[in-house]
């Protein structure tokens, strides 16, 4: 039935419900598990924004990079742990609707499952949330947790 499911996680409780949704999933039909985190480029007015403090702030976007490294690796320990043999965990860098998009395609992913609510920012609220965003914009099912 499904080749390849696609699990966005960002580290929210909404991400978990998926993840273990997903892993359930995939031992009923033995597809790949293609975890992914999603962060974005952290503009210069963001940096002087933000809560996450660097011990270099001049390189924020490492930070955020290798913060999402851990989030998708430890979603990946978690598939691991539960049986799940086929997981393998993604990072990139984008807006996070349309990077997670342009991954199932890309991988051709025949489900994304994914929390109904993340850890979202301002924008999240004033633009609609990425749950929304990628159901209008996936050619795949998409089942929201």
């Amino acid at each position: 039935m499904f080749e390849r499911i696609l699990v966005p996680v960002d580290g929210s409780q909404g991400a978990l419900k998926a993840l273990k949704l997903a892993v359930e999933m995939q031992k009923t039909t033995d597809a790949e598990l293609l975890i992914l985190t999603v962060y974005r480029h952290h503009s210069l007015r963001e940096k002087s924004m933000s809560m996450v403090r660097a011990s270099d702030p001049s390189n924020m976007d490492d930070v955020l990079r290798e913060h999402s490294r851990e989030i998708a690796e430890h979603a990946k320990q978690y598939a691991l742990e539960h049986e799940s043999p086929r997981a393998r965990a993604f990072v990139k860098a984008g807006q996070p609707a349309r990077t997670i998009v342009k991954f199932a395609k890309d991988k051709e992913a025949d489900l994304i499952v994914l929390g109904s609510r993340g850890l979202g920012d301002l924008e999240g609220y004033l633009l609609g949330s990425v749950s929304h965003k990628v159901t209008s914009l996936a050619d795949c099912p998409v089942m929201v947790v």
